[in-house]
Formats: structure tokens, C-alpha cells, sequence
């Protein structure tokens, strides 16, 4: 295995350590946090907790309804979290940028609003290493469209098995949604490339980038897709909020998935008209100080540089893998390489269940997830139930896969595992 003291990162460690207070947390039994749960939900700077507390306590009231001060200064604070996003991700038009509560709201937004217009006989296309959250809604507009649900499979190494693509992507294809980084294999798929013979045949082509935003340089300019979503928590920003990119002439299109408060142009008891995008699909009171969080996380990850932070994460995982390989009777779940890599790697160890390595990893300050990380298709694809999941970002340290390495040898000796 190579030597933590020789691993090279374009990021100082130390100093964005210091940004991220829970990271020096010493946990039960004397051990330092060792956390490796990333792909799950990413720790908060102290930048993001001080922009949130800041606006609650010095700022806070209702937008958009609200004359005055507080409420102008409320309106401005999370219209500017609106135009962080949109400068982050590429966006040239801010009223493309739609707010929700997570990327599970977004992707169900976009399936509801996108299978209002499919019927019998028209087909919709994801893959069989989707999280839930791009299965369950899709599979709900076929059933209520009566629309077909085709996927692409996934190959012996973790990759999109391509090999059928003209055959998936046909003129009955009307909607191709998949995962540009997932969760589960890690796997970095070519979305680009499908985006260009999606359009070919007429699709309107929705990216997962949940995994993908946090981890590395996005342009939804030239990616050539119709809608991206991603969630602010797995990016250095607050629980609820998420986001959903559309280009604006087809969210212009596109019916209003929840009735509401701000949501319209003018209601009658005889029917109401709708006010255009953003506003037409965010009902109610939104996620406000989540918004001024999650401009606060966006501004911190502009300021060390996405390409740092790619580069940082390409290096870990690649450490990271050079070190599981290690462990006897441990078995990789998706690509056994760093080529085309995302920040998470899905394991399992002979002979002891997930949960149970998680437990005793626990008990030495370690923390990963066990189970079937919301993506059961792939998991049964390989023949598994559930596996451990160790995920990384810009804060993890070669020192703490070194720690993970020692620690799944004593879950090893803990179970008397040949």
C-alpha cells in the first residue's frame, strides 16, 4: 500500500480541515471521528453554519409577500442563493434554476410534469444502477401514463452496458433519465455522450447529478441535457433544499407539480392561470435560510476550486482502492480501477455482514454506511443484498483510508475470519 506520506493532493488538508469543526470530534472510546460517509450526507464549514445563523438572526422573514425591510432583505438573500446556483453549475438564465426540498422532490417534479405528456406506447429509459429516487418516479408515470419502462444494464466491472443503446434509444423514447455518478458503484457515466443519441431520436434527457456537483466542475451549458438536479446537503450545504435545472423554453412547457401560494398569476374559483419558472414550481414558502446556505457552501467550494477538488478526490479513491485490495476476502462493487470514478466504493467481506462491519467500525471512531445505499437493483444485479460503503470528499485524508484499512483487519480478526 502507498505510503500516506508520500500521497499527493492539490488541496491543504489541514486547512480545510480546520473550516469543518466535527472533523476534530473525538468519538467513544477515545478514537478521533474518522468519517467516511460522504456520499450519504457531507460535513458543513463553519462558513455555511455562520451564513445560516446569520440570516435567522439578523434577516429572517417570509419572501416575495412581505413590504417591508426584513422582508426585501429576506427576498434579495435567497435570490441570491437562486444566482450562486446558476453561476455554479453553468446556468445562463437564473429562472432555470427551480428550488425543492432534495433531489428526490426534483427528480418526482420533473417525472410528474415530463409523464404528463407521455401515453401508451411511449418509452421511458434509466439504468439498473439508479438510486430509488430515479427509479420509483419514473415507475409511478408509467403506471399512470401506461408509457413502457426500459433500463439500461450494468456491465461485470460496474459500467453502463451500452452494448443495446440503439435499441433503447428509439423513436417511441421520450425520456432518458440517469445518474451521472453512482451512488453505489461510484461508477462516472459518459452522460455527455448518451445526452447527444438521446436528443437524436427526440428524448428529453434528465440528469441525477447528486453525487456529480459536489465532486467535480459542472456545465449544464454544454452538457447537452434537458433537466439536472442535485441536492445542497452532499455539498457542503444544509439539509432541505434541493435543486432542479431546466432549460427555461421546456419548464416553460411544463405543468405545475404542486398547487400553492406563489405559484400563480391568478386564481379564480372557476380556475387559475400560472406564473412562469421558477416560480410556477415552488409552491408555498421555501427553503429560505436553506438557500442562503447552500449560495454560503457553493461560494466555499468556488473559492478552493472544483478542479482542486476533483483532482483531490481522484487521488483518494485511487488510494483508496490500491489499500481495500489489501484486505483478504474483500470484494469490490463496481469498477476495481480510479478510471471514470466518483468518491464512493461499495465493498463486501466474506463472511461478515455489512451491518456488522459497520458496527464494530463504529466502535474505532470509523463511519461508513451498510446496506443497500438506496440502489437494491444493483446490488441484485451482483448477486448482493446490501454491502459497506466507504465515500469520500475534499476533507478526507490518506491517514483515514489508512485507518479504514486497519480497521476492516480488525473486523476481521473480531469475527475469527480465515
Amino acid at each position: 500500500m502507498t505510503d500516506a506520506r508520500t500521497f499527493s493532493s492539490p488541496l491543504d488538508l489541514q486547512s480545510v480541515r480546520a473550516d469543518f469543526p466535527i472533523l476534530s470530534r473525538e468519538l467513544a472510546g477515545g478514537f478521533p471521528l474518522v468519517y467516511l460517509d460522504s456520499a450519504n450526507s457531507s460535513q458543513k464549514p463553519v462558513q455555511v453554519v455562520q451564513a445560516i445563523s446569520d440570516h435567522y438572526l439578523k434577516h429572517n422573514a417570509n419572501v416575495a409577500r412581505a413590504m417591508h425591510q426584513l422582508g426585501a432583505e429576506a427576498t434579495a438573500a435567497y435570490e441570491g442563493g437562486r444566482d450562486k446556483v446558476a453561476a455554479f453549475i453553468g446556468a445562463t438564465n437564473r429562472d432555470e434554476i427551480v428550488f425543492t426540498k432534495n433531489a428526490s422532490e426534483a427528480l418526482n417534479l420533473a417525472a410528474h410534469t415530463l409523464g404528463a405528456g407521455l401515453k401508451p406506447g411511449d418509452v421511458v429509459v434509466i439504468s439498473e444502477m439508479e438510486h430509488h429516487s430515479n427509479i420509483v418516479p419514473w415507475q409511478l408515470a408509467c403506471e399512470r401514463s401506461g408509457a413502457t419502462l426500459k433500463w439500461f444494464g450494468v456491465t461485470e466491472d460496474g459500467r453502463l452496458d451500452l452494448s443495446n443503446i440503439d435499441e433503447l434509444l428509439t423513436e417511441q423514447t421520450k425520456v432518458v433519465s440517469l445518474t451521472w455518478v453512482s451512488n453505489a458503484l461510484g461508477t462516472i457515466n459518459p452522460i455527455a455522450e448518451i445526452a447527444v443519441k438521446a436528443k437524436a431520436v427526440g428524448a428529453t434527457v434528465v440528469v441525477d447529478a447528486s453525487q456529480a456537483v459536489p465532486q467535480f466542475p459542472v456545465d449544464v451549458s454544454t452538457l447537452g441535457v434537458d433537466i439536472l438536479v442535485f441536492t445542497g446537503h452532499k455539498a457542503v450545504g444544509p439539509t432541505g433544499i434541493g435543486v432542479l435545472w431546466g432549460r427555461y423554453d421546456l419548464l416553460a412547457s411544463l405543468p405545475p407539480f404542486l398547487g400553492g401560494g406563489e405559484m400563480i398569476e391568478i386564481v379564480r374559483m372557476t380556475g387559475s392561470t400560472y406564473a412562469p419558472p421558477p416560480a410556477r414550481f415552488e409552491a408555498g414558502t421555501p427553503p429560505i435560510a436553506q438557500a442562503v446556505g447552500l449560495g454560503a457552501a457553493l461560494d466555499y467550494l468556488s473559492g478552493i476550486g472544483m478542479d482542486k477538488i476533483a483532482a483531490h478526490e481522484h487521488a483518494i479513491v485511487e488510494y483508496a482502492l490500491e489499500g481495500l485490495k489489501t484486505v483478504p476476502g474483500l470484494k469490490l462493487l463496481g469498477p476495481t480501477d480510479a478510471v471514470d470514478h466518483g468518491g464512493a466504493i461499495s465493498f463486501e467481506l466474506a463472511g461478515v455482514h455489512p451491518h456488522d462491519i459497520s458496527t464494530v467500525l463504529d466502535t474505532r471512531g470509523i463511519a461508513v454506511r451498510a446496506g443497500h445505499h438506496c440502489a437494491r437493483p444493483v446490488h441484485e444485479r451482483f448477486g448482493m443484498q446490501s454491502s459497506t460503503r466507504a465515500s469520500f470528499y475534499l476533507y478526507t485524508t490518506p491517514e483515514e483510508i489508512d485507518a479504514l484499512v486497519d480497521g476492516l483487519g480488525f473486523v476481521r480478526s473480531f469475527f475469527k475470519v480465515d
